[in-house]
């Protein structure tokens, strides 16, 4: 009966015997090991060092700063700048700007200059109340910036302030030129003039528009014909006090 049941038995099918393992290739163990980057390591470690650091200064300040107290922080570290990229820019009404002197501590401080408007904010002790140039702020002092009359010049009316690079007439040194020749050297007295308030504008317009504290965040509004409504304004004293008598003839011809 053992022998019966011997024959019997089922031999094992050749698709059921267990198949050896493979073994890797030594090129497939280095292509495992290239695969490997250290770098994903120090990346982890870098914004672990980093969020450490800020948690670390927010907990130091008394909750003031996350970036060890930085009082000018950059641009790209700032909620105002991200807030001001992602918003557009804003247009104000000049009644509208005037709220932004700083005497307000919870709103920002704004300067506009030839109709852009900049976020002082980082110069609140500058530009706020009882700042050496808190005239600027809510308004748009573009006129006083080329004057230096900040008290009496904060308006954007430009009209005029080229008489400030221009010489003073004089007959008796007026004479030494024909009619012709005093009319083509004012035009070009003119034209020189109207280029030098063109470089001083642009000079301040630049300062605030590059400055690493400050950052344009949009344009006065204005009315239409605005300026043709406004009366023309004279020059102020010290303006006008600093302009000189135009140089004799003889003068100019020895340089």
């Amino acid at each position: 009966m053992a022998d019966s049941e011997l024959r019997q038995r089922k031999q094992p099918d050749a698709a059921e015997a267990p198949k050896p393992a493979k073994k890797k290739s030594s090129k497939s163990k280095v292509e495992d090991e290239d695969a490997y980057s250290p770098w994903l390591d120090v990346l982890r470690v870098i914004s672990f060092l980093f969020v450490a650091s800020c948690a670390l200064s927010y907990w130091i300040s008394n909750g003031e700063s996350f970036f060890w107290g930085m009082r000018n922080k950059p641009n790209y570290l700032r909620v105002d700048w991200w807030k001001a990229q992602w918003q557009g820019p804003i247009y104000l009404t000049p009644e509208q700007l005037a709220a932004y002197d700083g005497k307000d501590p919870s709103k920002p401080v704004y300067v506009a200059i030839n109709g852009t408007i900049f976020d002082v904010s980082l110069g609140r002790h500058i530009y706020g109340p009882g700042g050496s140039y808190n005239y600027f702020a809510g308004c748009d002092a573009a006129r006083a910036f080329v004057t230096g009359c900040f008290a009496e010049d904060r308006t954007p009316d430009m009209r005029g302030v080229e008489d400030m690079f221009l010489p003073l007439d004089d007959p008796e040194t007026d004479a030494q030129w024909t009619t012709a020749e005093m009319k083509e050297m004012k035009e070009m007295e003119l034209i020189r003039a109207q280029r030098q308030v063109h470089d001083a504008l642009k000079h301040w317009v630049n300062f605030f528009g590059n400055s690493k504290k400050y950052h344009k965040v949009g344009y006065v509004k204005r009315e239409k014909n605005w300026l043709e409504k406004q009366p023309r304004r004279e020059l102020c004293a010290p303006a006008q006090q600093g302009r000189s008598k135009r140089k004799p003839r003889h003068s100019k011809e020895e340089k």
